[in-house]
Protein backbone atom coordinates (compact mmCIF):
# COMPACT_ATOMS: atom_id res chain seq x y z
CA UNK A 1 0.00 0.00 0.00
CA UNK A 2 2.95 2.47 0.77
CA UNK A 3 4.78 1.52 -1.95
CA UNK A 4 1.62 2.20 -4.19
CA UNK A 5 0.88 5.84 -2.65
CA UNK A 6 4.44 6.86 -2.90
CA UNK A 7 4.53 8.04 -6.60
CA UNK A 8 1.28 9.65 -6.31
CA UNK A 9 2.85 11.38 -3.38
CA UNK A 10 6.07 12.44 -5.06
CA UNK A 11 3.76 13.80 -8.09
CA UNK A 12 2.09 16.00 -5.40
CA UNK A 13 4.84 17.42 -4.11
CA UNK A 14 6.04 18.31 -7.61
CA UNK A 15 2.96 19.71 -8.69
CA UNK A 16 3.06 22.40 -5.23
CA UNK A 17 6.61 23.08 -6.08
CA UNK A 18 5.73 24.05 -9.85
CA UNK A 19 2.47 26.11 -8.72
CA UNK A 20 4.98 27.90 -5.90
CA UNK A 21 7.31 28.68 -9.17
CA UNK A 22 3.99 29.83 -11.59
CA UNK A 23 3.20 31.91 -8.48
CA UNK A 24 6.53 33.23 -8.50
CA UNK A 25 6.58 34.25 -12.45
CA UNK A 26 3.32 35.75 -11.99
CA UNK A 27 4.19 38.02 -9.05
CA UNK A 28 7.53 39.15 -10.37
CA UNK A 29 5.46 39.94 -13.92
CA UNK A 30 2.90 42.38 -12.18
CA UNK A 31 5.39 43.90 -9.95
CA UNK A 32 6.97 44.40 -13.74
CA UNK A 33 4.05 45.75 -14.53
CA UNK A 34 2.79 47.78 -12.04
CA UNK A 35 6.67 49.57 -11.59
CA UNK A 36 6.99 50.24 -15.57
CA UNK A 37 3.47 51.52 -16.75
CA UNK A 38 1.39 52.13 -13.27
CA UNK A 39 3.40 53.85 -10.38
CA UNK A 40 6.99 53.76 -8.80
CA UNK A 41 8.55 54.46 -5.46
CA UNK A 42 10.93 57.66 -5.57
CA UNK A 43 12.39 58.65 -2.46
CA UNK A 44 14.47 62.23 -1.82
CA UNK A 45 17.82 62.28 -0.87
CA UNK A 46 18.60 65.84 -0.99
CA UNK A 47 16.94 69.36 -0.24
CA UNK A 48 16.72 70.83 -3.42
CA UNK A 49 13.01 70.16 -3.97
CA UNK A 50 12.63 72.51 -0.12
CA UNK A 51 10.44 73.33 0.71
CA UNK A 52 7.83 70.81 -0.49
CA UNK A 53 10.11 67.83 -0.16
CA UNK A 54 12.68 66.83 2.34
CA UNK A 55 15.49 64.25 2.50
CA UNK A 56 13.78 60.93 3.73
CA UNK A 57 10.65 61.61 2.08
CA UNK A 58 8.99 58.62 -0.35
CA UNK A 59 6.64 59.13 -2.82
CA UNK A 60 4.52 57.28 -5.42
CA UNK A 61 5.25 58.26 -9.35
CA UNK A 62 2.91 58.54 -11.58
CA UNK A 63 4.19 56.56 -14.45
CA UNK A 64 1.26 57.35 -17.23
CA UNK A 65 0.73 61.41 -17.43
CA UNK A 66 4.62 61.44 -20.08
CA UNK A 67 4.22 58.18 -22.05
CA UNK A 68 6.95 55.51 -21.84
CA UNK A 69 10.10 55.31 -22.40
CA UNK A 70 13.01 52.99 -21.90
CA UNK A 71 13.33 54.82 -19.04
CA UNK A 72 9.84 53.99 -17.63
CA UNK A 73 11.04 50.12 -17.26
CA UNK A 74 13.20 48.90 -14.34
CA UNK A 75 16.95 49.54 -15.16
CA UNK A 76 16.35 51.22 -18.35
CA UNK A 77 15.95 47.50 -20.22
CA UNK A 78 15.55 48.95 -23.98
CA UNK A 79 12.55 47.16 -25.08
CA UNK A 80 10.81 50.67 -26.02
CA UNK A 81 12.38 52.17 -28.72
CA UNK A 82 11.56 55.99 -28.32
CA UNK A 83 8.92 57.16 -26.23
CA UNK A 84 5.05 55.55 -26.72
CA UNK A 85 1.81 57.63 -25.68
CA UNK A 86 3.60 60.58 -25.30
CA UNK A 87 2.43 63.61 -23.40
CA UNK A 88 4.53 66.40 -22.81
CA UNK A 89 4.89 68.05 -18.87
CA UNK A 90 3.26 71.13 -17.69
CA UNK A 91 5.00 74.01 -16.50
CA UNK A 92 4.89 73.80 -12.38
CA UNK A 93 4.83 69.58 -12.33
CA UNK A 94 6.92 68.25 -9.92
CA UNK A 95 8.55 65.45 -12.87
CA UNK A 96 10.71 62.36 -12.24
CA UNK A 97 13.22 62.12 -15.54
CA UNK A 98 16.56 60.15 -15.91
CA UNK A 99 19.48 62.77 -15.89
CA UNK A 100 21.41 63.37 -19.05
CA UNK A 101 24.95 62.36 -18.26
CA UNK A 102 24.47 60.17 -14.97
CA UNK A 103 22.70 56.44 -14.63
CA UNK A 104 20.26 57.79 -11.60
CA UNK A 105 16.84 59.14 -11.73
CA UNK A 106 15.94 62.65 -10.54
CA UNK A 107 13.18 65.22 -9.45
CA UNK A 108 12.86 68.75 -10.14
CA UNK A 109 10.12 71.06 -11.34
CA UNK A 110 9.28 72.13 -15.01
CA UNK A 111 9.67 75.14 -15.60
CA UNK A 112 10.21 75.60 -19.21
CA UNK A 113 8.76 73.50 -22.40
CA UNK A 114 10.29 73.79 -25.72
CA UNK A 115 10.37 77.23 -27.44
CA UNK A 116 10.67 78.77 -23.45
CA UNK A 117 12.94 81.63 -23.00
CA UNK A 118 13.90 81.33 -19.44
CA UNK A 119 16.61 83.84 -17.08
CA UNK A 120 17.17 84.55 -14.00
CA UNK A 121 18.06 88.01 -12.63
CA UNK A 122 18.94 88.89 -9.19
CA UNK A 123 16.82 86.04 -8.05
CA UNK A 124 13.94 86.97 -10.20
CA UNK A 125 12.85 84.26 -12.37
CA UNK A 126 11.19 85.15 -16.25
CA UNK A 127 9.50 83.39 -18.69
CA UNK A 128 9.38 84.61 -22.05
CA UNK A 129 10.91 87.97 -21.18
CA UNK A 130 8.10 88.44 -18.15
CA UNK A 131 9.25 88.18 -14.55
CA UNK A 132 6.99 85.33 -12.76
CA UNK A 133 5.53 87.02 -9.99
CA UNK A 134 7.50 86.26 -6.66
CA UNK A 135 5.49 86.63 -3.04
CA UNK A 136 7.27 86.96 -0.02
CA UNK A 137 5.59 84.32 2.54
CA UNK A 138 6.38 83.32 6.09
CA UNK A 139 9.56 81.69 6.61
CA UNK A 140 10.18 77.69 6.19
CA UNK A 141 11.44 76.21 9.62
CA UNK A 142 12.34 72.89 9.95
CA UNK A 143 14.20 70.98 12.61
CA UNK A 144 17.31 69.59 12.37
CA UNK A 145 17.49 65.62 11.35
CA UNK A 146 19.39 63.43 11.27
CA UNK A 147 19.28 62.60 7.80
CA UNK A 148 20.01 66.86 7.26
CA UNK A 149 23.35 65.79 9.08
CA UNK A 150 24.21 62.82 7.19
CA UNK A 151 23.94 64.67 3.89
CA UNK A 152 25.58 68.20 4.96
CA UNK A 153 28.66 65.71 6.57
CA UNK A 154 28.32 64.05 2.88
CA UNK A 155 28.31 67.34 1.34
CA UNK A 156 31.51 69.09 2.93
CA UNK A 157 29.00 71.50 4.68
CA UNK A 158 29.86 72.74 8.09
CA UNK A 159 26.31 73.18 9.12
CA UNK A 160 22.96 71.10 8.22
CA UNK A 161 21.56 74.77 7.63
CA UNK A 162 23.63 75.35 4.65
CA UNK A 163 25.54 77.77 6.73
CA UNK A 164 25.07 78.75 10.52
CA UNK A 165 23.35 81.74 9.62
CA UNK A 166 19.99 80.16 9.01
CA UNK A 167 20.47 78.09 12.44
CA UNK A 168 18.29 78.99 15.36
CA UNK A 169 17.27 77.28 18.65
CA UNK A 170 14.03 76.10 19.42
CA UNK A 171 11.32 75.97 22.12
CA UNK A 172 12.67 72.42 23.24
CA UNK A 173 16.41 73.32 22.60
CA UNK A 174 16.97 71.57 19.47
CA UNK A 175 18.55 73.44 16.54
CA UNK A 176 16.01 74.67 13.71
CA UNK A 177 16.89 75.57 10.26
CA UNK A 178 15.21 79.10 9.12
CA UNK A 179 14.85 79.99 5.51
CA UNK A 180 12.88 82.96 3.63
CA UNK A 181 9.99 81.78 1.87
CA UNK A 182 8.07 82.93 -1.52
CA UNK A 183 5.39 81.93 -3.81
CA UNK A 184 5.59 81.97 -7.52
CA UNK A 185 2.70 81.83 -9.56
CA UNK A 186 3.59 80.79 -13.45
CA UNK A 187 1.85 81.58 -16.81
CA UNK A 188 -1.73 79.55 -16.54
CA UNK A 189 -1.76 80.28 -12.63
CA UNK A 190 0.03 76.85 -11.10
CA UNK A 191 1.88 77.87 -7.81
CA UNK A 192 4.56 76.70 -5.33
CA UNK A 193 6.79 77.55 -2.88
CA UNK A 194 10.62 78.12 -3.02
CA UNK A 195 13.27 79.03 -1.11
CA UNK A 196 15.66 81.78 -2.09
CA UNK A 197 18.86 82.09 1.12
CA UNK A 198 19.97 85.33 -0.81
CA UNK A 199 22.05 87.15 -4.09
CA UNK A 200 24.25 83.83 -5.08
CA UNK A 201 26.04 83.27 -8.18
CA UNK A 202 23.12 81.39 -9.81
CA UNK A 203 20.54 83.91 -9.16
CA UNK A 204 21.93 85.90 -12.61
CA UNK A 205 22.01 83.34 -15.67
CA UNK A 206 22.11 83.96 -19.50
CA UNK A 207 18.79 83.39 -21.59
CA UNK A 208 18.03 79.95 -21.93
CA UNK A 209 15.80 78.96 -24.98
CA UNK A 210 14.32 75.85 -24.60
CA UNK A 211 14.84 73.42 -27.91
CA UNK A 212 12.12 71.28 -29.35
CA UNK A 213 11.84 67.76 -27.79
CA UNK A 214 13.30 69.05 -24.27
CA UNK A 215 12.34 70.95 -20.86
CA UNK A 216 13.82 73.12 -18.56
CA UNK A 217 13.99 72.34 -14.68
CA UNK A 218 15.20 73.98 -11.57
CA UNK A 219 15.07 72.99 -7.84
CA UNK A 220 12.68 75.17 -5.39
CA UNK A 221 15.56 75.82 -3.44
CA UNK A 222 17.21 77.79 -5.51
CA UNK A 223 20.33 78.50 -4.50
CA UNK A 224 20.75 74.78 -3.31
CA UNK A 225 19.92 72.95 -6.55
CA UNK A 226 22.14 71.24 -9.61
CA UNK A 227 19.80 72.16 -12.42
CA UNK A 228 19.02 73.10 -15.87
CA UNK A 229 20.69 76.53 -14.93
CA UNK A 230 23.67 74.81 -14.78
CA UNK A 231 25.61 72.71 -18.02
CA UNK A 232 24.85 68.67 -17.83
CA UNK A 233 27.84 67.12 -16.05
CA UNK A 234 28.05 63.84 -14.41
CA UNK A 235 28.50 65.33 -11.35
CA UNK A 236 26.92 68.91 -11.75
CA UNK A 237 23.86 70.47 -13.84
CA UNK A 238 21.26 69.09 -16.09
CA UNK A 239 20.95 71.46 -19.35
CA UNK A 240 18.23 71.21 -21.07
CA UNK A 241 16.46 67.97 -20.86
CA UNK A 242 15.00 65.50 -23.41
CA UNK A 243 11.29 64.52 -23.05
CA UNK A 244 12.20 61.13 -23.79
CA UNK A 245 14.21 60.93 -20.33
CA UNK A 246 10.60 61.80 -18.42
CA UNK A 247 9.66 58.90 -15.92
CA UNK A 248 6.64 59.97 -13.98
CA UNK A 249 4.84 62.68 -12.20
CA UNK A 250 5.50 62.79 -8.63
CA UNK A 251 1.63 61.48 -7.36
CA UNK A 252 1.07 60.97 -3.88
CA UNK A 253 3.65 60.85 -0.70
CA UNK A 254 3.67 57.79 0.56
CA UNK A 255 6.01 57.74 3.59
CA UNK A 256 8.34 60.15 5.42
CA UNK A 257 11.29 59.58 8.07
CA UNK A 258 13.55 62.34 9.97
CA UNK A 259 16.71 59.58 9.39
CA UNK A 260 16.70 58.60 13.11
CA UNK A 261 15.16 54.91 13.20
CA UNK A 262 17.56 52.06 14.20
CA UNK A 263 17.15 48.48 12.56
CA UNK A 264 17.61 47.04 16.21
CA UNK A 265 14.85 49.27 17.61
CA UNK A 266 11.43 49.30 16.22
CA UNK A 267 9.79 52.07 18.43
CA UNK A 268 12.12 54.14 16.65
CA UNK A 269 11.33 53.39 13.41
CA UNK A 270 7.45 54.64 14.79
CA UNK A 271 9.22 57.98 16.72
CA UNK A 272 11.09 58.77 13.25
CA UNK A 273 8.44 58.62 10.91
CA UNK A 274 7.00 61.94 9.70
CA UNK A 275 3.03 61.27 10.16
CA UNK A 276 1.65 64.68 9.01
CA UNK A 277 3.25 64.27 5.59
CA UNK A 278 2.08 61.15 4.45
CA UNK A 279 -0.86 61.25 1.71
CA UNK A 280 0.08 64.66 0.65
CA UNK A 281 -0.40 64.88 -3.37
CA UNK A 282 0.59 66.79 -5.64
Amino acid sequence: MNDLATPDKAKGKEKKEDSFVVFLIKLAVIVFVFRSFIYSPFNIPSESMQPRLLIGDYLLAAKWPYGYTRYSLPGGIPLIPDRILASDPERGDIAIFRGTKTDFDLIKRVIGLPGDQVQVREGQLFLNGTAVPKERIEDFVIPVTQNMIDAAELAGRPSPCRDESFVETGPGGGDYCRYPRYRETLPGGKSYEVLDLGMSWPDNTPVFTVPEGHFFAMGDNRDNSQDSRFPATPTGGLGYIPMNHLIGKAHVMMFSTDGSSHLWNPISWFEATRWSRIGGTF
